[in-house]
């Protein structure tokens, strides 16, 4: 159980914030995960939810990349619900699962696909000993142009942070969702 009230419905909220809780539920459909508890400060979530709905819908980042980063977020954060929320999403969008699997167990990255080595690794530098090594930002670089670093970074922050709010708060996916621990 979340330690505070996870906010889902529209009437959960004071209705001068209600229109970002209608931007949110445009955007992603409902109220969940994240959003339900970051409502308790109805700015925070809908500048949050600005800024995720371009990072999942408008980045210029190939689905399969923005989806490897997410993950990587999830792992890197050990955040369950992140997870859940997004291996789906990550093999409809051609993500190979021992790709998957390599980002679940941190697994070594040397056979996968150089593209996902790179988004892999990035994400294991930034979030993990919080720097990028040279050869990692100029092998991103090549692949993606300072743009695409720079979307690939921020993928990684936003849910970071949100794993953080996750994390925090102990929201966890529903019930015979796939986890990290499988």
């Amino acid at each position: 159980m979340a330690r505070a009230k996870q906010l889902t419905n529209i009437a959960d909220v004071d209705a001068k914030f209600h229109h970002i809780v209608k931007e949110i539920i445009g955007s992603r459909g409902r109220i969940s995960g994240p959003f339900s508890v970051l409502l308790h400060s109805p700015e925070i979530a809908g500048r949050a939810a600005h800024l995720g709905e371009f990072i999942r819908f408008e980045s210029t980042l190939d689905d399969d990349v923005r989806e490897v980063a997410i993950l990587g977020a999830a792992r890197e954060m050990n955040c369950d619900y992140e997870w859940s929320g997004h291996v789906e999403i990550a093999r409809n969008s051609s993500v190979p699962e021992n790709v998957i699997e390599t980002v679940r167990l941190g697994g070594d990255t040397t056979e996968l696909d150089y593209k996902y080595q790179i988004v892999i690794s990035y994400g294991r530098e930034l979030l993990g000993k919080k720097r990028v090594t040279d050869s990692t930002y100029s092998a991103a670089d090549k692949l993606f142009g300072t743009q695409g670093i720079t979307e690939l970074t921020t993928t990684y922050g936003y849910y970071g942070m949100l794993a953080c709010a996750l994390n925090a708060f102990e929201v966890m996916p529903e019930p015979g969702k796939e986890t990290l621990s499988g």
